[in-house]
């Protein structure tokens, strides 16, 4: 399989995807599936008091104890005891509002100031209302969308489904509370509101790929040119004024149709094996109106009881990965 991947990346005009608007709705946050646990006694994974693990004792202790270590800052920085890393800060304005006579030269500082604070990559765009969860209410002077990646560690990820992976997972929240803390309080203090988000008020692929970030793999995940799968993603709404992005495309689409590797590799046969994206969703976890590969997300989460920690297989064997691994450990 040719893994030189990355050569070709274009600028688009809109984003990448296709959406049947007929269908597209918003979607409502209770049914993803860490809510689901705790409301829908009819899906097979129900457990109102929280996931108990299995007993796994082809694992360490100490990566247990790493894993459960890595979430330290995310816990401690607004995760309101949520299994799906909840992060949204909101606070008032700091000061004189700065007058933004430049906004591309604002985007400098944006980018700036999010690496200087952890983000290994930072896109911006306009805000698309579609991608707002259902019950979510964002003012309209909100109209701007500052999306930001952390790598996450490409050895422990390597690890996956053992729970070393679950703390390669666990410290990128962790960065991601410790960056949106941070980045709030730079706007704020330019006199501009923020709001800061990990996995909740949106969903964060869509903005991601509209902030030209990457593109929807066969896994679901956000694969990006500088690192495949191997980020999480969070974003800051504000109405600091600032300069959208274009979308990119280098050829994952077609890539993934021909691939499957995340899909044969997956513990829990939760990835399409198709061989064309479709609209059809597999349950109310999914979001229908999309163009794309569905993932069975109550698959995935049975698998993830199971085996008694969380599992990033679908990172691990995707050849955009393993290519931008190799790439990491070249330049480190």
């Amino acid at each position: 399989m040719n893994l030189n991947l990355f050569s070709k990346v274009r600028k688009l005009e809109k984003p990448p995807y296709v959406v049947d608007r007929s269908r597209l709705r918003r979607f409502n946050s209770k049914n993803t599936i860490f809510n689901r646990v705790r409301w829908d006694t009819s899906y097979e994974g129900y457990m109102p008091h929280g996931v108990v693990a299995e007993d796994k004792s082809e694992y360490l202790r100490v990566d247990f104890a790493l894993a459960q270590a890595s979430r330290a800052v995310q816990r401690a920085l607004g995760s309101r005891g949520s299994s799906s890393p909840q992060i949204r800060m909101e606070q008032k304005p700091c000061g004189e509002k700065l007058e933004v006579d430049d906004p591309h030269e604002m985007n400098e500082y944006i980018r700036r100031a999010a690496r200087l604070f952890g983000a290994s990559l930072v896109g911006i765009c306009k805000l698309n209302r579609d991608w707002l969860y259902q019950e979510t209410d964002v003012p309209e002077i909100f109209e701007n969308v500052i999306v930001m990646a952390v790598k996450m560690d490409a050895d422990a990820i390597a690890s996956s489904p053992a729970p070393l992976a679950a703390a390669a997972t666990g410290v990128g929240y962790s960065k991601m509370a410790f960056t949106l803390t941070c980045m709030g309080e730079f706007i704020r203090n330019l006199g501009y509101e923020a709001i800061q988000c990990g996995n909740d008020t949106a969903l964060s692929i869509p903005l991601a790929i509209d902030a030209g970030l990457g593109e929807l793999g066969r896994n679901g995940l956000l694969i990006t040119p500088q690192y495949g799968p191997r980020v999480r993603l969070c974003k800051i709404f504000t109405n600091l004024l600032l300069e959208p992005d274009n979308p990119i495309e280098f050829g994952v689409k077609e890539f993934c149709k021909k691939c499957k590797l995340c899909a044969e590799n997956c513990p829990a046969a939760a990835i399409s094996m198709d061989d064309e994206p479709s609209y059809e969703a597999h349950n109310i976890s999914n979001n229908p109106g999309a163009l794309k590969w569905y993932v069975n997300a109550e698959k995935c989460h049975l698998f993830w009881r199971e085996n008694g920690t969380s599992c990033s297989t679908c990172i691990k064997a995707c050849p955009y990965n393993i290519t931008s691994t190799k790439r990491d450990k070249v330049t480190t």
